[in-house]
């Protein structure tokens, strides 16, 4: 099954510290690197001082937050989405922190730790919940390219 709200997908029009026509922001604009159908929803709000990657197919729900810097704790660092890993609604993603291949992030989740390829986790803070299924990671890839 093909995704079919992606076919004609073009990388939105980013001006730093506005919202765009999807209905969310970016600071630090030039050092965001969004990916190929990669979906930002709306009100998300992405700090990118420290760099955030943004790989390909990957699904952030509305509403979410992504820091590459955090001035309460002073931490800093890139903010990794790796391909087709998907992220709940309302979850925060902090500093130095990298989600893996085909990851499940659940709603409010508090992420300030690495998630491992093909897992599912949540929680505040979030915790691994579980590998994912060979079945559960082959339906993940079969929506990317309708095979």
């Amino acid at each position: 099954m093909t995704n079919e709200r992606f076919e004609n997908w073009k990388p939105p029009e980013i001006e730093d510290g506005k919202l765009n026509k999807y209905n969310w922001v970016v600071q630090h604009k030039d050092n965001l690197i969004l990916g190929y159908k990669s979906d930002v929803g709306a009100f998300t709000y992405i700090n990118a001082k420290n760099n955030v990657f943004i790989e390909d197919y990957v699904q952030i729900g509305s509403h979410s937050s992504l820091y590459s810097i955090s001035t309460i704790d002073n931490k800093e660092g890139p903010v990794v989405l790796k391909k087709n890993c998907r992220i709940g609604s309302h979850s925060i993603v902090m500093p130095n922190v990298t989600v893996g291949e085909n990851s499940i992030v659940g709603a409010f989740s508090f992420v300030n730790k690495n998630i491992p390829d093909n897992s599912l986790a949540f929680g505040v803070p979030v915790k691994v919940i579980r590998e994912l299924t060979e079945e559960e990671i082959k339906k993940l890839k079969e929506e990317l390219d309708g095979s």
